[in-house]
Protein backbone atom coordinates (compact mmCIF):
# COMPACT_ATOMS: atom_id res chain seq x y z
CA UNK A 1 0.00 0.00 0.00
CA UNK A 2 1.61 3.28 -1.18
CA UNK A 3 0.48 6.35 0.74
CA UNK A 4 1.08 8.66 -2.28
CA UNK A 5 -1.31 6.60 -4.38
CA UNK A 6 -4.00 6.65 -1.68
CA UNK A 7 -3.98 10.43 -1.39
CA UNK A 8 -3.40 11.21 -5.07
CA UNK A 9 -6.80 12.96 -5.34
CA UNK A 10 -5.57 15.63 -2.89
CA UNK A 11 -2.51 16.44 -5.00
CA UNK A 12 -2.47 20.16 -5.73
CA UNK A 13 -4.16 20.95 -2.42
CA UNK A 14 -2.14 23.55 -0.47
CA UNK A 15 -2.27 21.16 2.51
CA UNK A 16 -0.92 18.20 0.54
CA UNK A 17 2.34 17.99 2.57
CA UNK A 18 0.36 17.83 5.81
CA UNK A 19 -2.04 15.30 4.30
CA UNK A 20 0.87 13.10 3.22
CA UNK A 21 2.50 13.37 6.62
CA UNK A 22 -0.77 12.42 8.40
CA UNK A 23 -1.38 9.48 6.06
CA UNK A 24 2.15 8.18 6.69
CA UNK A 25 1.57 8.32 10.48
CA UNK A 26 -1.73 6.42 10.11
CA UNK A 27 -0.07 3.75 7.99
CA UNK A 28 2.77 3.36 10.52
CA UNK A 29 0.13 2.97 13.25
CA UNK A 30 -1.31 -0.03 11.42
CA UNK A 31 -4.36 1.51 9.73
CA UNK A 32 -5.45 -0.12 6.48
CA UNK A 33 -6.16 1.79 3.27
CA UNK A 34 -9.86 2.20 3.96
CA UNK A 35 -9.25 3.55 7.48
CA UNK A 36 -6.56 5.97 6.24
CA UNK A 37 -8.88 7.35 3.53
CA UNK A 38 -11.74 7.73 6.00
CA UNK A 39 -9.59 9.58 8.54
CA UNK A 40 -8.02 11.88 5.95
CA UNK A 41 -11.47 12.73 4.55
CA UNK A 42 -12.83 13.57 8.01
CA UNK A 43 -9.83 15.72 8.94
CA UNK A 44 -9.17 17.46 5.61
CA UNK A 45 -12.46 17.12 3.73
CA UNK A 46 -13.24 15.62 0.35
CA UNK A 47 -10.60 16.26 -2.34
CA UNK A 48 -11.48 19.17 -4.63
CA UNK A 49 -12.87 18.27 -8.02
CA UNK A 50 -10.31 19.27 -10.62
CA UNK A 51 -11.46 21.08 -13.74
CA UNK A 52 -10.59 19.23 -16.95
CA UNK A 53 -10.05 20.02 -20.59
CA UNK A 54 -13.20 20.82 -22.53
CA UNK A 55 -14.34 18.18 -24.99
CA UNK A 56 -14.16 20.67 -27.86
CA UNK A 57 -12.15 23.88 -28.37
CA UNK A 58 -13.59 27.36 -27.99
CA UNK A 59 -14.27 29.32 -31.24
CA UNK A 60 -11.28 30.09 -33.47
CA UNK A 61 -10.33 31.20 -36.97
CA UNK A 62 -7.42 29.96 -39.08
CA UNK A 63 -5.92 32.22 -41.75
CA UNK A 64 -4.35 29.89 -44.29
CA UNK A 65 -4.74 26.26 -45.28
CA UNK A 66 -3.80 23.67 -42.66
CA UNK A 67 -1.42 21.14 -44.19
CA UNK A 68 -0.30 23.59 -46.88
CA UNK A 69 0.30 27.04 -45.38
CA UNK A 70 0.26 25.85 -41.75
CA UNK A 71 1.69 22.67 -40.23
CA UNK A 72 -0.94 20.34 -38.80
CA UNK A 73 0.88 20.18 -35.46
CA UNK A 74 0.56 23.95 -35.02
CA UNK A 75 -3.17 23.68 -35.69
CA UNK A 76 -3.50 20.91 -33.09
CA UNK A 77 -1.59 22.99 -30.53
CA UNK A 78 -4.05 25.87 -30.91
CA UNK A 79 -7.05 23.54 -30.55
CA UNK A 80 -5.57 22.02 -27.39
CA UNK A 81 -4.98 25.47 -25.88
CA UNK A 82 -8.60 26.37 -26.59
CA UNK A 83 -9.83 23.40 -24.57
CA UNK A 84 -8.38 24.58 -21.25
CA UNK A 85 -10.98 25.93 -18.76
CA UNK A 86 -10.05 29.64 -19.05
CA UNK A 87 -9.99 29.72 -22.88
CA UNK A 88 -12.44 32.04 -24.68
CA UNK A 89 -11.33 32.48 -28.32
CA UNK A 90 -8.37 31.90 -30.63
CA UNK A 91 -6.85 32.57 -34.03
CA UNK A 92 -3.99 31.15 -36.08
CA UNK A 93 -1.98 33.36 -38.42
CA UNK A 94 -0.63 32.17 -41.82
CA UNK A 95 2.99 32.28 -40.59
CA UNK A 96 2.15 29.75 -37.84
CA UNK A 97 4.43 26.85 -36.97
CA UNK A 98 4.77 24.61 -33.88
CA UNK A 99 6.07 26.10 -30.64
CA UNK A 100 5.84 25.34 -26.93
CA UNK A 101 2.18 25.14 -25.83
CA UNK A 102 0.68 27.84 -28.07
CA UNK A 103 2.13 27.69 -31.61
CA UNK A 104 4.19 30.56 -32.97
CA UNK A 105 1.63 32.63 -34.84
CA UNK A 106 -1.07 31.69 -32.32
CA UNK A 107 -3.45 34.13 -30.66
CA UNK A 108 -5.26 33.05 -27.50
CA UNK A 109 -7.83 34.92 -25.41
CA UNK A 110 -8.43 33.84 -21.80
CA UNK A 111 -10.91 35.03 -19.18
CA UNK A 112 -9.07 37.04 -16.49
CA UNK A 113 -6.07 34.72 -16.65
CA UNK A 114 -2.58 34.82 -18.15
CA UNK A 115 -0.61 31.78 -19.32
CA UNK A 116 3.15 32.51 -19.14
CA UNK A 117 4.09 29.76 -21.61
CA UNK A 118 1.64 31.23 -24.14
CA UNK A 119 3.32 34.61 -23.89
CA UNK A 120 6.64 32.84 -24.49
CA UNK A 121 10.11 32.84 -23.00
CA UNK A 122 11.33 35.87 -24.98
CA UNK A 123 8.84 38.28 -23.43
CA UNK A 124 8.34 41.42 -25.47
CA UNK A 125 10.20 40.19 -28.55
CA UNK A 126 9.46 42.98 -31.00
CA UNK A 127 10.06 44.89 -34.21
CA UNK A 128 11.52 48.42 -34.24
CA UNK A 129 11.93 50.54 -37.36
CA UNK A 130 13.55 53.97 -37.58
CA UNK A 131 13.01 55.84 -40.85
CA UNK A 132 15.71 58.44 -41.58
CA UNK A 133 15.49 61.79 -43.37
CA UNK A 134 18.33 60.98 -45.79
CA UNK A 135 17.55 59.98 -49.38
CA UNK A 136 17.83 56.25 -50.23
CA UNK A 137 20.46 57.06 -52.89
CA UNK A 138 22.69 58.73 -50.27
CA UNK A 139 22.09 55.82 -47.90
CA UNK A 140 23.14 53.26 -50.52
CA UNK A 141 26.18 55.28 -51.55
CA UNK A 142 27.43 55.04 -47.97
CA UNK A 143 26.17 51.51 -47.28
CA UNK A 144 29.57 50.04 -46.36
CA UNK A 145 30.52 52.64 -43.72
CA UNK A 146 26.94 52.67 -42.41
CA UNK A 147 27.09 48.91 -42.00
CA UNK A 148 30.34 49.32 -40.07
CA UNK A 149 28.55 51.85 -37.84
CA UNK A 150 25.79 49.32 -37.18
CA UNK A 151 28.29 46.59 -36.36
CA UNK A 152 29.92 48.93 -33.86
CA UNK A 153 26.78 49.62 -31.82
CA UNK A 154 25.30 46.20 -31.04
CA UNK A 155 26.34 42.69 -30.05
CA UNK A 156 24.50 39.51 -31.04
CA UNK A 157 24.23 36.06 -29.56
CA UNK A 158 23.17 33.96 -26.60
CA UNK A 159 24.42 35.60 -23.40
CA UNK A 160 25.84 38.61 -25.28
CA UNK A 161 26.85 41.43 -22.91
CA UNK A 162 28.30 44.90 -23.23
CA UNK A 163 31.63 45.74 -21.60
CA UNK A 164 30.32 49.23 -20.85
CA UNK A 165 26.76 49.87 -19.67
CA UNK A 166 24.43 51.86 -21.92
CA UNK A 167 22.41 54.78 -20.60
CA UNK A 168 18.60 54.45 -20.57
CA UNK A 169 15.77 55.37 -18.19
CA UNK A 170 14.69 51.69 -17.99
CA UNK A 171 17.52 51.06 -15.51
CA UNK A 172 15.83 53.43 -13.04
CA UNK A 173 12.38 51.81 -13.39
CA UNK A 174 10.80 51.19 -9.97
CA UNK A 175 9.53 47.79 -11.14
CA UNK A 176 13.00 46.28 -10.72
CA UNK A 177 12.08 46.26 -7.02
CA UNK A 178 8.97 44.14 -7.63
CA UNK A 179 10.45 40.85 -6.36
CA UNK A 180 13.78 39.46 -5.23
CA UNK A 181 14.11 37.96 -8.73
CA UNK A 182 13.64 41.27 -10.57
CA UNK A 183 16.01 42.95 -8.11
CA UNK A 184 18.64 40.37 -9.04
CA UNK A 185 17.94 40.77 -12.78
CA UNK A 186 18.63 44.52 -12.68
CA UNK A 187 22.41 43.92 -12.90
CA UNK A 188 21.99 41.55 -15.86
CA UNK A 189 19.76 44.08 -17.58
CA UNK A 190 22.48 46.71 -17.26
CA UNK A 191 25.06 44.52 -19.02
CA UNK A 192 22.66 43.32 -21.74
CA UNK A 193 20.94 46.64 -22.49
CA UNK A 194 21.44 47.42 -26.17
CA UNK A 195 22.34 43.85 -27.21
CA UNK A 196 20.46 41.40 -29.42
CA UNK A 197 19.68 37.71 -29.09
CA UNK A 198 20.45 34.66 -31.17
CA UNK A 199 18.34 32.71 -33.67
CA UNK A 200 16.13 34.89 -35.85
CA UNK A 201 17.01 38.20 -34.19
CA UNK A 202 18.54 40.73 -36.55
CA UNK A 203 19.50 44.32 -37.34
CA UNK A 204 19.26 45.37 -40.96
CA UNK A 205 19.60 48.45 -43.10
CA UNK A 206 16.62 48.78 -45.42
CA UNK A 207 15.44 50.73 -48.44
CA UNK A 208 11.67 51.19 -48.61
CA UNK A 209 8.88 52.52 -50.76
CA UNK A 210 5.22 53.25 -50.20
CA UNK A 211 2.63 50.79 -51.48
CA UNK A 212 0.01 53.11 -52.96
CA UNK A 213 -2.19 50.58 -54.75
CA UNK A 214 -5.65 50.70 -53.11
CA UNK A 215 -6.26 47.58 -51.05
CA UNK A 216 -9.80 46.24 -50.80
CA UNK A 217 -10.80 44.87 -47.41
CA UNK A 218 -14.25 43.67 -46.26
CA UNK A 219 -16.85 46.46 -46.37
CA UNK A 220 -14.40 49.25 -47.22
CA UNK A 221 -11.71 50.38 -49.60
CA UNK A 222 -8.81 52.42 -48.27
CA UNK A 223 -5.57 54.02 -49.34
CA UNK A 224 -2.94 55.88 -47.36
CA UNK A 225 -3.56 59.61 -47.91
CA UNK A 226 -0.64 62.02 -47.59
CA UNK A 227 -2.39 63.58 -44.58
CA UNK A 228 -2.72 60.28 -42.65
CA UNK A 229 -1.25 60.11 -39.14
CA UNK A 230 2.18 58.51 -39.20
CA UNK A 231 2.58 59.40 -42.87
CA UNK A 232 5.31 57.33 -44.51
CA UNK A 233 7.53 58.87 -47.24
CA UNK A 234 7.14 57.54 -50.76
CA UNK A 235 10.76 56.38 -50.70
CA UNK A 236 12.90 56.06 -47.59
CA UNK A 237 15.82 54.38 -45.84
CA UNK A 238 15.87 52.94 -42.35
CA UNK A 239 17.15 50.63 -39.64
CA UNK A 240 14.96 47.62 -38.76
CA UNK A 241 15.69 45.47 -35.70
CA UNK A 242 14.17 42.34 -34.19
CA UNK A 243 15.01 41.20 -30.66
CA UNK A 244 13.48 40.80 -27.21
CA UNK A 245 14.10 40.97 -23.47
CA UNK A 246 17.22 38.79 -23.44
CA UNK A 247 18.06 36.94 -20.21
CA UNK A 248 15.68 39.10 -18.19
CA UNK A 249 12.57 37.89 -20.00
CA UNK A 250 13.82 34.32 -20.10
CA UNK A 251 14.30 34.20 -16.33
CA UNK A 252 10.92 35.79 -15.61
CA UNK A 253 9.14 33.45 -18.02
CA UNK A 254 10.67 30.33 -16.50
CA UNK A 255 9.91 31.35 -12.93
CA UNK A 256 6.24 32.04 -13.61
CA UNK A 257 5.75 29.01 -15.83
CA UNK A 258 6.78 26.92 -12.82
CA UNK A 259 4.47 28.91 -10.55
CA UNK A 260 1.57 28.59 -13.01
CA UNK A 261 2.07 24.82 -13.06
CA UNK A 262 1.89 24.69 -9.25
CA UNK A 263 -1.16 26.93 -8.97
CA UNK A 264 -3.11 25.34 -11.82
CA UNK A 265 -2.57 21.86 -10.33
CA UNK A 266 -4.67 22.92 -7.32
CA UNK A 267 -7.83 23.36 -9.35
CA UNK A 268 -7.38 21.87 -12.82
CA UNK A 269 -5.71 19.04 -14.70
CA UNK A 270 -4.25 20.23 -18.01
CA UNK A 271 -1.20 19.27 -20.11
CA UNK A 272 2.19 20.65 -19.13
CA UNK A 273 2.82 24.26 -20.26
CA UNK A 274 -0.92 24.95 -20.69
CA UNK A 275 -1.16 26.22 -17.12
CA UNK A 276 -2.19 29.76 -16.16
CA UNK A 277 -2.25 32.35 -13.40
CA UNK A 278 -5.51 33.96 -12.31
CA UNK A 279 -5.22 37.75 -12.60
CA UNK A 280 -7.19 38.14 -9.38
CA UNK A 281 -4.40 36.44 -7.42
CA UNK A 282 -1.19 37.95 -6.10
CA UNK A 283 0.93 35.70 -8.31
CA UNK A 284 -1.06 36.65 -11.41
CA UNK A 285 -0.70 40.36 -10.71
CA UNK A 286 2.99 39.89 -9.95
CA UNK A 287 3.63 38.11 -13.26
CA UNK A 288 1.75 40.82 -15.13
CA UNK A 289 3.98 43.54 -13.71
CA UNK A 290 7.12 41.47 -14.34
CA UNK A 291 5.97 40.77 -17.92
CA UNK A 292 5.42 44.49 -18.53
CA UNK A 293 8.87 45.24 -17.10
CA UNK A 294 10.43 42.70 -19.47
CA UNK A 295 8.50 44.26 -22.36
CA UNK A 296 9.74 47.73 -21.43
CA UNK A 297 13.29 46.38 -21.22
CA UNK A 298 12.93 44.82 -24.68
CA UNK A 299 11.81 48.18 -26.07
CA UNK A 300 14.73 49.88 -24.34
CA UNK A 301 17.17 47.48 -26.03
CA UNK A 302 15.96 48.63 -29.43
CA UNK A 303 15.93 52.30 -28.45
CA UNK A 304 19.56 52.09 -27.31
CA UNK A 305 20.65 50.38 -30.56
CA UNK A 306 18.78 52.87 -32.76
CA UNK A 307 19.94 55.94 -30.84
CA UNK A 308 23.54 54.68 -30.86
CA UNK A 309 23.40 54.01 -34.60
CA UNK A 310 21.95 57.46 -35.32
CA UNK A 311 24.76 59.10 -33.32
CA UNK A 312 27.47 56.94 -34.90
CA UNK A 313 26.21 57.42 -38.47
CA UNK A 314 24.95 61.00 -38.04
CA UNK A 315 21.71 60.02 -39.77
CA UNK A 316 18.63 62.02 -38.79
CA UNK A 317 15.64 59.98 -37.47
CA UNK A 318 12.31 60.96 -39.02
CA UNK A 319 9.82 58.39 -37.73
CA UNK A 320 9.67 55.28 -35.53
CA UNK A 321 7.28 52.32 -35.96
CA UNK A 322 7.39 49.53 -33.39
CA UNK A 323 5.37 46.63 -32.00
CA UNK A 324 5.63 43.70 -29.58
CA UNK A 325 4.78 40.19 -30.77
CA UNK A 326 5.38 37.97 -27.67
CA UNK A 327 3.15 39.56 -25.08
CA UNK A 328 -0.28 39.68 -23.47
CA UNK A 329 -2.76 42.55 -23.51
CA UNK A 330 -5.92 43.13 -21.46
CA UNK A 331 -9.21 44.09 -23.12
CA UNK A 332 -11.83 44.15 -20.39
CA UNK A 333 -11.99 40.65 -18.92
CA UNK A 334 -10.17 39.19 -21.93
CA UNK A 335 -6.43 38.61 -21.82
CA UNK A 336 -5.15 38.38 -25.40
CA UNK A 337 -1.92 36.42 -25.78
CA UNK A 338 -0.04 37.00 -29.03
CA UNK A 339 2.79 34.51 -29.30
CA UNK A 340 4.51 35.46 -32.51
CA UNK A 341 1.58 37.61 -33.66
CA UNK A 342 1.33 41.36 -34.32
CA UNK A 343 -1.28 43.66 -32.75
CA UNK A 344 -3.56 44.81 -35.60
CA UNK A 345 -6.21 47.06 -34.08
CA UNK A 346 -7.79 49.36 -36.68
CA UNK A 347 -5.26 51.92 -37.87
CA UNK A 348 -2.41 50.64 -35.72
CA UNK A 349 0.94 50.55 -37.52
CA UNK A 350 3.22 47.53 -37.27
CA UNK A 351 6.03 45.74 -39.08
CA UNK A 352 5.83 42.24 -40.56
CA UNK A 353 9.34 41.08 -41.59
CA UNK A 354 10.30 38.52 -44.19
CA UNK A 355 13.80 37.03 -43.96
CA UNK A 356 17.39 38.22 -44.38
CA UNK A 357 16.91 38.03 -48.15
CA UNK A 358 13.28 39.05 -48.70
CA UNK A 359 11.01 42.04 -48.20
CA UNK A 360 9.46 43.27 -44.96
CA UNK A 361 6.26 45.33 -44.75
CA UNK A 362 4.87 48.24 -42.79
CA UNK A 363 1.17 47.53 -42.29
CA UNK A 364 -1.88 49.15 -40.74
CA UNK A 365 -4.23 46.93 -38.76
CA UNK A 366 -7.88 46.57 -39.73
CA UNK A 367 -9.23 45.50 -36.33
CA UNK A 368 -10.89 42.20 -37.30
CA UNK A 369 -12.62 40.73 -34.17
CA UNK A 370 -12.45 37.10 -35.39
CA UNK A 371 -8.65 37.45 -35.55
CA UNK A 372 -8.60 39.06 -32.09
CA UNK A 373 -7.32 42.17 -33.91
CA UNK A 374 -4.08 40.41 -34.78
CA UNK A 375 -1.81 39.66 -37.74
CA UNK A 376 1.25 37.54 -38.55
CA UNK A 377 4.60 38.45 -37.00
CA UNK A 378 6.68 37.49 -40.03
CA UNK A 379 6.95 35.06 -42.91
CA UNK A 380 7.15 32.06 -40.56
CA UNK A 381 9.45 29.06 -40.77
CA UNK A 382 8.87 26.36 -43.39
CA UNK A 383 10.30 23.71 -41.06
CA UNK A 384 12.55 23.23 -38.05
CA UNK A 385 16.10 24.55 -37.82
CA UNK A 386 17.44 21.02 -37.95
CA UNK A 387 15.64 20.34 -41.24
CA UNK A 388 17.02 23.61 -42.64
CA UNK A 389 20.59 22.70 -41.63
CA UNK A 390 20.24 19.31 -43.29
CA UNK A 391 18.59 20.49 -46.50
CA UNK A 392 20.05 23.92 -47.36
CA UNK A 393 23.63 24.46 -48.47
CA UNK A 394 25.64 27.51 -47.41
CA UNK A 395 26.80 27.87 -51.01
CA UNK A 396 23.19 28.30 -52.21
CA UNK A 397 22.47 30.83 -49.48
CA UNK A 398 25.53 32.92 -50.31
CA UNK A 399 24.68 32.82 -54.02
CA UNK A 400 21.11 33.98 -53.35
CA UNK A 401 22.22 36.89 -51.15
CA UNK A 402 24.88 37.95 -53.64
CA UNK A 403 22.29 37.94 -56.42
CA UNK A 404 20.05 40.17 -54.28
CA UNK A 405 23.03 42.46 -53.44
CA UNK A 406 22.63 41.97 -49.67
CA UNK A 407 25.63 42.13 -47.30
CA UNK A 408 25.30 39.75 -44.34
CA UNK A 409 27.30 39.25 -41.16
CA UNK A 410 26.39 36.21 -39.03
CA UNK A 411 25.13 34.02 -41.84
CA UNK A 412 23.60 30.66 -40.90
CA UNK A 413 21.64 28.20 -43.02
CA UNK A 414 18.89 27.77 -40.43
CA UNK A 415 18.05 31.47 -40.90
CA UNK A 416 18.46 31.41 -44.69
CA UNK A 417 15.68 32.88 -46.87
CA UNK A 418 15.02 29.31 -48.09
CA UNK A 419 14.12 28.30 -44.49
CA UNK A 420 11.16 30.70 -44.49
CA UNK A 421 7.74 30.83 -46.09
CA UNK A 422 7.04 33.21 -48.96
CA UNK A 423 6.35 36.57 -47.29
CA UNK A 424 4.34 37.73 -50.32
CA UNK A 425 1.96 34.77 -49.97
CA UNK A 426 1.71 35.17 -46.19
CA UNK A 427 0.89 38.87 -46.60
CA UNK A 428 -1.60 38.22 -49.39
CA UNK A 429 -3.55 35.78 -47.20
CA UNK A 430 -3.85 38.48 -44.53
CA UNK A 431 -4.88 41.20 -46.98
CA UNK A 432 -7.53 38.95 -48.50
CA UNK A 433 -8.87 38.19 -45.01
CA UNK A 434 -8.92 41.90 -44.18
CA UNK A 435 -6.46 41.66 -41.28
CA UNK A 436 -4.05 44.36 -42.45
CA UNK A 437 -3.44 46.92 -45.15
CA UNK A 438 0.17 47.08 -46.45
CA UNK A 439 1.53 50.62 -46.47
CA UNK A 440 5.19 50.17 -47.46
CA UNK A 441 7.60 47.50 -48.67
CA UNK A 442 11.23 47.39 -47.48
CA UNK A 443 14.15 45.39 -48.86
CA UNK A 444 17.26 44.58 -46.82
CA UNK A 445 20.60 45.85 -48.11
CA UNK A 446 22.83 44.88 -45.13
CA UNK A 447 21.99 42.45 -42.34
CA UNK A 448 23.55 41.39 -39.01
CA UNK A 449 22.49 38.18 -37.25
CA UNK A 450 24.02 36.03 -34.51
CA UNK A 451 25.16 33.40 -37.01
CA UNK A 452 26.97 30.19 -36.13
CA UNK A 453 30.40 29.48 -34.67
CA UNK A 454 33.20 29.85 -37.23
CA UNK A 455 30.87 30.88 -40.05
CA UNK A 456 32.48 34.29 -40.75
Amino acid sequence: MKVQKLIAHWKGDKRYTNIARRAAVLKKSGHDAEAIMATITVEFGEPAQLARLRDTPQPFRVYGEVGADIETHAFEQLKLALRIPVAVQGALMPDAHPGYALPIGGVFAAHRAVAPAMVGVDIGCRMHLTIFEEAPETFMRHRTPLFADLQAVTIFGLGARRSRAADHAILDDDRWGLTSQTQGLRAQAETQLGTSGSGNHFAELVIGERVDIPTTIPNKQTTQPDTAPGHIPHRFCGLLTHSGSRGVGFAIANRYMRLAAQETARHAKVPKMYEWLDLDTESGQEYWEAMELAGAFAQANHEVIHASFARQSRLRPLQVIQNHHNFAWRKGDLVIHRKGATPAEEGRLGVIPGSMGTSSYIVAGCGIPEALESAAHGAGRRSSREVARNSISMRDVRAFLEQQDIIVEGLSVDEAPQAYKDIEHVLRLQVEAGLVQPLARMRPVAVIMAGEADDD
